[in-house]
């Protein structure tokens, strides 16, 4: 499968504070591609670098075949863009939004074009209803569809889920997976860890600086962490006390259960068992969000 986006070393200031630092990425065509970090960590600004809506300072690549720096016009053309936040007309229809757009990107076979979209939207019934009436999924829904009014080869997507219910997030991502399955590029922004298990492909930005990038086994056996799920009474008694043993690198409280991650293998096995008369101990597999706090804490450590 040919790679949709290849860049290298590519930086981003913006005054005197550098936003990206030599971002090294490779994205294969009809893949997701999840970007996490925390807030102003330069997800957004990354994304818009590798679609050509953000010319960068320096640094090399290709996306959908066009070179980044050179010819970043012919890469915004074959690019559809969705925002965190819903920017159509709402006093407009559904239809009428679309139509609108089709003009200004001047489409042709519009109609065409629009009942197509609405079709593969599920929002063909809801055409003619103000766009400002829709619910926060079907608003979803509605902007995803004039990103892809166009025929994009590649969607970039910030954070498009925010603020929307758990079961309107689930049909968002099972279309999002089609549009992959049509070999449709997918760049997305999220905070969510149950979404970033749905992508291909991740990449943690830290700072500006890629911490990992792989898909989800790859970056959790890279990083050669342990976990345990210790249940019992007072476990808060007990996460107070772990914080300064070996082994310890971060601890999660979820009501009655505690989740203890090291990477010291038997050293964390062995502070843990410790205790094990007065709580239950079991391994489990280390998930995203545990390592994605360690990177975090680790790049800090370093003086990052």
């Amino acid at each position: 499968m040919s790679n949709a986006i290849e860049v290298r070393k590519l930086n981003k200031h913006f005054g005197n504070r550098q936003i990206v630092k030599d971002l090294s990425l490779t994205i294969e065509q009809g893949k997701i591609c999840g970007f996490l970090g925390p807030n102003g960590s330069g997800k957004t600004t990354s994304i818009r670098m590798l679609c050509g809506l953000l010319r960068p300072d320096s640094g090399t690549g290709h996306c959908l075949g066009h070179d980044l720096i050179d010819n970043y016009p012919a890469i915004k053309k074959q690019t559809g863009y969705m925002t965190q936040h819903f920017s159509l007309w709402k006093k407009l229809t559904v239809r009428a939004n679309l139509t609108f757009l089709a003009r200004l990107h001047m489409l042709s076979a519009a109609e065409k074009r629009i009942d197509a979209v609405l079709e593969q939207m599920g929002l063909t019934q809801r055409q003619y209803q103000l766009a400002g009436n829709l619910s926060g999924g079907w608003k979803q829904r509605l902007a995803l569809a004039a990103a892809l009014l166009h025929q994009p080869r590649l969607l970039l997507l910030d954070e498009p889920t925010a603020g929307v219910d758990p079961n309107a997030r689930r049909e968002f991502w099972h279309i999002l997976h089609q549009l992959a399955e049509q070999g449709i590029t997918i760049l997305v922004s999220t905070h969510y860890m149950d979404e970033a298990e749905r992508c291909h492909q991740l990449a943690y930005l830290c700072w500006g600086t890629l911490l990992a990038t792989g898909d989800i086994p790859s970056i959790i056996a890279r990083q050669n962490l342990q976990t345990w799920q210790v249940r019992g009474e007072n476990i808060h008694r007990l996460e107070n006390t772990l914080r300064s043993k070996p082994g310890i690198q971060y601890l999660t409280r979820l009501g009655n259960v505690l989740h203890v991650t090291g990477n010291q293998g038997d050293v964390t096995e062995q502070t843990l068992r410790a205790y094990s008369n007065h709580y239950q101990l079991t391994s489990v597999e280390t998930g995203l969000e545990d390592i994605f706090s360690h990177l975090l804490n680790k790049y800090e450590q370093q003086g990052g």
